[in-house]
């Protein structure tokens, strides 16, 4: 998992699903803030694994274009091997299982 920005902060888009369940984050104003804000994230989400965080220049948000939210899977070479759509409603986790055994399966071939 890598956080990027925030997709819907409180200074500038704030989701009303957010609101409701009493999410307020603001626009990341440091690499601590946005530190922070991913280890809230995985936190919250229960998710196993350390995230990764982009820097304040977005730069690997912009590289993969993953605003607001988005799947990938990347093979042994660095090769994309799998983008999903837009998330959270673009997400296919079927396919992202597809992609997973065909790489796993090119790694085991060699």
């Amino acid at each position: 998992m890598v956080y990027i920005q925030e997709a819907h902060p409180i200074d500038a888009w704030q989701e009303k699903a957010n609101v409701k369940e009493k999410i307020s984050v603001s626009s990341h104003k440091s690499l601590e803030e946005r530190c922070a804000a991913a280890e809230t994230c995985v936190t919250k989400l229960s998710i196993k694994i350390p995230p990764l965080v982009d820097d304040l220049g977005n730069s690997t948000e912009g590289s993969y274009t993953a605003w607001p939210d988005r799947l990938y899977v990347i093979d042994q070479d660095g090769r994309v091997a799998y983008k999903s759509k837009p998330g959270p409603f673009g997400f296919k986790p079927a396919e992202v299982e597809v992609a997973l055994k065909r790489v796993f399966s090119a790694v085991t071939a060699h």
